[in-house]
């Protein structure tokens, strides 16, 4: 048997993996329906939405951790992922043109993405907050 913390620790990494997956599919919804969409959500939601997915990402992996840290991290790797676009090298173009290279490593820097990313997390950490509370 485990100690109560360790199980309490599983089952919110449960959670966290449940909220990754329900995440990348809203995200991807919101590509897909992107012209049933309103104009804002479909231009800003992809964005917000891997944005929260990094941050949730975190929490998984940072459980025991106080919620500022998954925060930060969050923030340091999308900022990363973002200012790596501005590197241009013809092999991470070739990853860059596939589907899954996109989603992860965009195709050009854009300054809005920062503050999508950013939004993102902020609401990840703020539903984190809210349900932790409850």
């Amino acid at each position: 048997m485990g100690s109560r913390k360790t199980v309490q620790s599983r089952s919110q990494r449960v959670i966290y993996f449940i909220a990754i997956i329900i995440t990348i599919l809203l995200g991807l919804a919101s590509r897909q329906y992107a012209a049933m969409l309103p104009f804002f959500v479909a231009e800003h939601a992809g964005d917000a939405l891997w944005g929260m997915m990094v941050y949730f990402g975190f929490r998984f992996l940072l459980i025991s951790k106080k919620v500022g840290w998954s925060f930060l991290f969050s923030i340091i790797f999308s900022f990363a992922i973002e200012f790596s676009q501005l590197y241009q090298a013809e092999w991470l173009n070739d990853i860059r043109a596939t589907v899954l290279g996109a989603l992860i490593w965009g195709k050009g820097f854009l300054f809005i993405d920062l503050v999508r990313y950013t939004t993102g997390i902020l609401i990840g950490a703020g539903i984190d907050k809210l349900l932790k509370k409850g």
